[in-house]
């Protein structure tokens, strides 16, 4: 299949070219719609449920709204993991769901649960929604709407809230792929009612009276519509409140005189602010207003991102005088550096294997041919990672290797060039080109396959990954996969056809660079490779111990997951002491940010995010900040060279200014990602799980006290439940019942007087604002007093509040955190300057040691610790695989265990270097160096496959010396070894030295496969051959086992065959050969075949239930249908069957004579060049006694020197015909064995004589209508005219048969009068019709065709009768011609070898009779038996050929 593939591409170059050039387009067009991100998303499935209840604590969020919550979800199929937080006015909750679940399907879920779980949670502490389906990656674009110099008078942050909120927030929710706009900062502007508690006292009045009057002034109606003078007038109250006057003016009451008193009178109405929970702050310039766009999950980022740019741009426009919005944090710009790092590491790996390829190859056209497969082959990657949803980032792109893609072109131009170069001549034609290429691609396509196919099968393992690192890293399996799959094809198809186009006709047989370098290399690594050799097993024993030192090197390496992608900026998480104001923590920002831009000048902008946003996706507390310090290009910074380094003199400086804060240092989407996938910001995190929050927070203080003595752990964070103050109300029940007052009462008066309650909402246009009423602000600065709240009791009293409980002060909790249902605190802290897992490690050690659990508490340490030991669990499984899957192929490859375990050594030398380049530059284990070892484990062991290939062909060849087959297999195919080793390891260079964004994750990968590729190719070309070596000569001294098969076979195995004949040896070949057993099995399909061609459809089954007949709806209706066709089709059919079975049957027997004709003109052939040989052979001992003999002469002086050099000349003649027999006689050996279905050990355990074949009565007995080849064509009439009648009676009418039966529930009309029916009472009938194909032309158009088929068949049995008699009278001419000259030869051989026979060795002894004269007299008769044979094999040739030229008699 390969052979023709390669042959079809170089003989339709047009066609492939074209199809090269639809890739070429259709590549391009989908690269320009490839997905593009930075990193895949590596967020599992989840939906964040969050409550906003401002007024409420931690104790009762996580009692009454998060704990029923959580029970509602539980039940939902497919979660893995339930995370709660509950703060004071927030909970969220987490669901994370298997990744097999469909999202929209898990939130349609919860939205559901959610509808039912509301009924559950007080009205009053809020509603629970589900956030934005966003995802780690979804904060593509932050932006600030700032003021510009020289009119911050002009605009308020509430201004520019507003504006955020009601012009760009709305404006960009219109854009694709944007899930939901946060915004941050600022004021929300209400409409507030600040009530003067003693004037509201004075008039007997309750914040109620004002709350309810104002909801009830606040309104507006409809009344329908009436008609006036034939027009409709609608009728529409307008009651909403538009303005401050308008709120003043409300009628509260009346006083004892009557007159109303108005809401003015007891409150101020101003614009107000909401409370707010959060703020941000940039640069130096303090308060700001901004925004964060949330992408979809699964939107294209790029696209996303450029529409919201654009969307910006248009928003400008827009925007007030004064006002501007300017991006802070933009996701484009790090796509662009990690997607620079590829393309740039992609771009200089392929010119390194392009320079590579034209040094080594030594031609430039086959070099560019070569390099040509890979923008090609990428392309064909890029249209199916669009086909599967693969997007375009650092993993996808980052991993492929193009020396390892163009592997399978390599090898098919190097030996195009190889079988070229052998031409003597200076020139060859496209036709000789064309030839060449497809005899070099055909013979190792399979080589080019097969080392592809390893590739492939090598990253099979990684798609069985799950979690983070299957989203990590099934992306760059599969564009590797994609990738390989395009240059196979491309290789197969696209490279025959250029090098048959493109490679120089005009051959120059001088070296060439190539040929000098390799020349260098060889003379350097002969005597390396000999002195090597000698010391075989000192050899052995370093490798050993070598790899032993590895295996311990390895283990002390460290671990970590995945290093961390540079992102190019900073997410300081700021955090004060629980319980600090918004205002603090605002000032401590700015303070922060005053140090950073006044001591760096690396930092280019800083953005502090306090608190929680709009969409509280991320629940800070107040007292909690994330710090982005966005910084400039490498190039600019001065006071730090590397990353880590500037984030340890930042965190210096920050806490020697910024005193009583404390500062983590990460990255965005890294902070990002920890917190949606762990429930913490932190790298690791130590979750303590507990009942009693004392305990709980006790633990915690232990576990962070042992980690800040650990090297490595940074930005410690030990999370506190307790010490956030809080106003403690007690209610008095006694005085409550005595005044007739509810607590919900006393609840809505304290909330509504310090809190606010929304009294409704005021419109502006299109803006709403809430209508807020609350004590005036001057009264809730003091110190909370509840003589200044009334409430109205049922005796009509003003009660204040004192009256009905009691204040105290204490500390409450901050924050409630859960994980699947289970209380929990955290200890979490960041990982610098050293491995992750050797710091879990230490601190596990000191946690078993200095801290007693008590029954009920646990612990785990989670974050990227976690994600380590999952994934490291999981590559336990996918290594083993890929091991097993290549070791599979290999056996299968060469059906050796003993090679397949020889190569396969290849793996355990490669993990050498690949250990040893980790530990040299100083890179612990990750998953990406694990990723690396799979894929370095597929390449190495191509070198091994390489040699081993080779020592078999040199063997195969007849070589049997072990040390000739190592030596010479290993130097000559030392140019295709490293140049395979240096291609692919050249190919990760640049990407194992880059420095770019995202470069970290890519190095440790890029690092094992070089380094694995250097020991792998080095040990290969030392270690495998000493390898080969020691097990072949093992088995030679041992025990050879191929030689002792043979001979147990002669004695024991061959009985069959030790008297055969030839008829036996051809049943033999007839009963094995695989082609006629085909046949037979072809013969039995006939009739089958036949009868299908008689379509009959499928019974019809139909039932009916309904209202069809009255006015009863349950009628019902049962009935079958069967469509048959024309009666006679089947007898047709059936004799259809019968004569194509006997077509079928007389074609076996024609095909069988054919294989029988040439099975015996193989033996023939093979017993004339045996029996030729031996008597050459023995004209060859004759002639060698007669050179002795004459040269003894010549020394007596009986004759001169003319008769020895005939003599001798005849001798060479007669040797080199041995020769030539010789070879003649293997070849005809070599097909005989195929033919025949026997081993060459069987072959010569035959005992045939070679005997004059016997034409007999066969002259008297032909008639061309007995051939074989006749029938066949006859019997094809027979056929037709079967399928004739079958196709006339398809085109005759179906035959419809149905039956029915039915129910007529109702009173139907019977006999003149109605009888009632019921459902007992059914009805049946059957149907009978007719199909006719008036259109359907099919049938008929076929009986033509067949008509006409036989006209043509029965002319060409006319011409096959002239052909075979002409053939016939031909072959017996020249039987006779032969058979009278074979008569005379027979009777003169018989002549000479009786005169031979008369003379005695006596005779000769005595004297009698010369020496000469009797040795020249043997001569001649072996030269008459010689002619004698070659006319025996003539005539034998000619009776094959007529025997089976008649079927009757062969």
């Amino acid at each position: 299949m390969l052979n023709r593939l390669i042959f079809w591409s170089i003989n339709n170059k047009l066609i492939v070219a074209v199809f090269t050039f639809f890739l070429l387009i259709i590549g391009i067009k989908e690269l320009g719609e490839l997905p593009i991100d930075a990193v895949p998303d590596i967020t599992n499935n989840q939906v964040q449920i969050i409550t906003v209840s401002p007024s409420s604590s931690a104790e009762d969020i996580e009692r009454l709204v998060t704990f029923p919550v959580e029970q509602a979800v539980a039940s939902i199929a497919g979660i893995e993991e339930l995370r709660s937080f509950s703060r004071l006015g927030l909970s969220v909750v987490t669901v994370v769901f298997s990744e097999n679940t469909d999202v929209f399907w898990a939130r349609q879920q919860v939205a559901e649960r959610l509808g039912e779980v509301k009924n559950e949670i007080p009205q009053s502490l809020g509603e629970p929604t589900m956030a934005p389906l966003t995802s780690g990656l979804g904060e593509i674009y932050q932006y600030t709407l700032t003021v510009k110099p020289g009119f911050e008078s002009s605009y308020t942050p509430t201004d520019l809230r507003t504006l955020q909120d009601w012009l760009v927030r709305r404006q960009l929710l219109g854009v694709a792929g944007v899930a939901d706009v946060s915004g941050f900062g600022g004021h929300l502007k209400t409409y507030e009612v600040s009530i003067n508690p003693q004037a509201l006292k004075s008039f007997g009045l309750t914040i109620a009276d004002v709350f309810k009057s104002i909801e009830a002034n606040n309104q507006n109606t409809g009344g329908a519509y009436i008609e006036r003078e034939g027009m409709t007038t609608y009728i529409r109250a307008e009651g909403l409140l538009h303005n401050l006057d308008e709120i003043e003016q409300i009628t509260i009451g009346h006083n004892d005189q009557g007159m109303p008193i108005t809401v003015n009178q007891v409150a101020k109405v101003q614009l107000g602010k909401a409370v707010r929970y959060g703020a941000l702050t940039f640069n130096q310039r303090g308060e700001a207003v901004g925004g964060i766009v949330m992408m979809l999950k699964g939107a294209n980022s790029d696209q996303t991102i450029n529409a919201v740019k654009a969307q910006i741009e248009e928003i400008k426009t827009m925007l007030p005088k004064g006002v501007e919005i300017a991006p802070y944090l933009d996701r484009s710009d790090l796509v662009q550096r990690a997607i620079h790092t590829v393309s740039s590491n992609l771009i200089e790996g392929a010119l390194i294997v392009i320079f590579v390829l034209v040094l080594l190859l030594g031609n430039l056209r086959a070099g560019l041919v070569v390099a040509s497969v890979i923008p090609l082959a990428m392309l064909f990657a890029v249209i199916l990672m669009n086909l599967f949803g693969v997007s375009g980032n650092l993993m996808s792109l980052g991993a492929l290797d193009f020396g390892l893609i163009v592997d399978g072109a390599v090898i098919i131009v190097e030996a195009t060039l190889h079988v070229v170069s052998l031409h003597q001549v200076n020139k060859i034609s496209q036709l000789e080109m064309n030839n060449n290429v497809n005899s070099a691609a055909s013979k190792f396509s399979k080589s080019a396959v097969f080392g592809q196919i390893i590739i492939l099968v090598v990253y099979l393992p990684i798609l069985s990954l799950v979690g983070i690192e299957g989203k990590m890293f099934k992306p760059m399996a599969l564009t590797v996969m994609f990738a390989i799959v395009g240059a196979l094809i491309l290789s197969l198809t696209y490279v025959p056809m250029m090098s048959s186009l493109v490679l120089s006709k005009h051959i120059t047989h001088k070296k060439s660079i190539s040929d000098r370098v390799m020349d260098n290399i060889t003379r350097v690594y002969r005597p390396m490779f000999f002195a090597v050799f000698r010391r075989q097993r000192l050899v052995i024993s370093i490798i050993i111990s070598i790899l032993i030192v590895s295996i311990v090197l390895f283990s002390r390496l460290g671990a970590e997951f995945i290093p961390n992608l540079d992102e190019g900026d900073f997410a300081v998480e700021m955090r004060l002491l629980p319980g600090a104001s918004l205002t603090n923590t605002i000032a401590k920002t700015e303070q922060a940010s005053n140090v950073l831009l006044e001591n760096f000048s690396e930092v280019k902008k800083v953005v502090g995010k306090i608190g929680t946003a709009e969409i509280p996706t991320d629940p800070m507390p107040m007292e909690a900040c994330d710090l982005m310090i966005i910084l400039k290009d490498k190039s600019q910074w001065k006071n730090a060279e590397s990353k880590e380094a500037l984030a340890d003199l930042m965190k210096k400086t920050l806490e020697r200014n910024v005193p009583g804060v404390d500062f983590g240092f990460q990255q965005p989407i890294q902070m990002r990602f920890n917190e949606l996938m762990t429930g913490a910001k932190q790298d690791v995190v130590v979750k303590i799980y507990g009942e009693e929050f004392t305990m709980l927070e006790n633990y915690a203080e232990q576990i962070g006290k042992q980690a800040s003595k650990i090297k490595g752990v940074e930005d410690l964070y030990v999370e506190q439940l307790e010490g956030l103050p809080q106003v403690m109300i007690n209610y008095n029940r006694p005085a409550l019942a005595h005044y007739g007052v509810s607590i919900e009462e006393v609840n809505e008066a304290i909330n509504a007087g310090f809190a606010g309650s929304s009294a409704g909402y005021v419109y502006e246009g299109e803006k709403r604002f809430s209508l807020v009423v609350r004590i005036d602000s001057m009264y809730r600065s003091k110190s909370l007093d509840l003589n200044d709240i009334f409430v109205d009791s049922k005796v009509h009293a003003m009660i204040p509040i004192t009256e009905l409980a009691t204040i105290s002060y204490k500390a409450g909790l901050n924050q409630i955190q859960r994980d699947n249902a289970k209380r929990r605190v955290l200890v979490g802290f960041n990982v610098r300057g050293r491995d992750v897992k050797s710091v879990v490690d230490e601190l596990k050690l000191k946690m078993n040691k200095h801290i007693a659990f008590s029954p009920g508490y646990n612990y785990t340490v989670g974050g990227s610790f976690k994600n380590l030991e999952e994934a490291s669990a999981r590559l336990l499984i996918a290594v083993p695989a890929a091991l097993l899957l290549i070791f599979f192929l290999l056996y299968m490859t060469f059906n050796s265990l003993k090679q397949a375990l020889m190569i396969f050594t290849a793996i355990p030398l490669a993990s050498i270097g690949g250990i040893w380049a980790l530990f040299i530059r100083d890179m612990p284990f990750s998953i990406s160096a694990g990723i690396g070892f799979i894929a370095l484990f597929g390449v190495a062991v191509l070198n091994g496959i390489v040699l081993i290939t080779e020592y078999n062909t040199l063997k195969r060849n007849g070589q049997q010396d072990s040390l000739r087959i190592v030596i010479k297999g290993t130097l000559s195919r030392l140019r295709p070894v490293l140049l395979t080793a240096t291609v692919a390891s050249l190919g990760f260079l640049p990407m194992a030295l880059s420095h770019g964004s995202g470069a970290e994750v890519q190095k440790p990968l890029a690092t094992v496969v070089i380094g694995g590729l250097i020991t792998a190719t080095f040990l290969t070309l030392f270690f495998l051959p000493i390898l080969y070596f020691l097990f072949s000569e093992k088995t030679r001294i041992k025990f050879n086992i191929k030689s002792i098969i043979p001979i147990i076979f002669l004695f024991f195995g061959n009985q069959l065959f030790a008297q055969s004949s030839v008829s036996d040896l051809i049943k033999h070949a007839v009963s094995k050969d695989p082609a006629l057993k085909a046949d037979s099995i072809f013969i039995l399909q006939a009739k089958p075949e036949a009868l299908a061609m008689v379509q009959v459809n499928k019974l019809e089954v139909n039932a009916m239930i309904g209202q069809y007949n009255s006015n009863y709806k349950r009628d019902n209706n049962f009935s079958i249908q069967q469509v048959i066709p024309f009666p006679t089709a089947f007898k047709h059919a059936k004799s259809l069957g019968v004569e194509r079975a006997k077509e079928r049957m007389l074609s076996y027997e024609f095909n069988k004579l054919k294989f029988e004709e040439e099975a015996a003109k193989a033996i023939e052939q093979w017993l004339y060049l045996s029996k030729k040989q031996a008597i050459l052979s023995t004209e060859d001992s004759t002639l060698m006694s007669l050179e002795t003999k004459v040269a003894m002469r010549l020394k007596s002086g009986e004759t001169n020197r003319l008769e020895s050099w005939l003599l001798a000349s005849d001798h060479l003649l007669i040797q080199q015909q041995v020769v030539e027999n010789q070879r003649l006689l293997i070849e005809a050996e070599s097909e005989l064995v195929k033919r025949v279905f026997l081993s060459k050990a069987e072959l010569e355990s035959l005992n045939i004589n070679y005997e004059l074949l016997v034409l007999d009565s066969l002259v008297l007995g032909f008639k061309p209508q007995n051939s074989p080849q006749w029938k066949v064509s006859n019997q094809s009439l027979k056929t037709i005219a079967q399928e004739h009648d079958l196709q006339r009676s398809l085109s005759m009418p179906d035959i419809q048969l149905g039956y029915f039966n039915q129910t007529l529930v109702g009173n139907i009309p019977l006999n003149g009068g109605v009888a009632p029916f019921t459902s007992a009472d059914r009805f049946q009938g059957g149907s009978f019709g007719v199909s006719i194909p008036l259109l359907s032309r099919s049938p008929i158009q076929r009986s033509k065709w067949l008509m006409l088929e036989s006209e043509r068949i029965n002319y060409d049995l006319v011409k096959l009768e002239s052909a075979l008699s002409a053939q016939f009278n031909s072959l017996i001419s020249q039987y006779n011609s032969y058979k009278s000259v074979y008569d005379q030869l027979q009777s003169r051989v018989e002549e000479v070898s009786k005169g031979v026979q008369l003379i005695s060795n006596t005779q000769v002894e005595q004297g009698e009779i010369d020496q000469v004269t009797w040795l020249n007299l043997k001569r001649n008769l072996i030269k008459i038996q010689l002619t004698e044979l070659d006319m025996k094999h003539q005539l034998n040739q000619l009776v094959v050929q007529i025997r089976y030229l008649n079927l009757n008699q062969k």
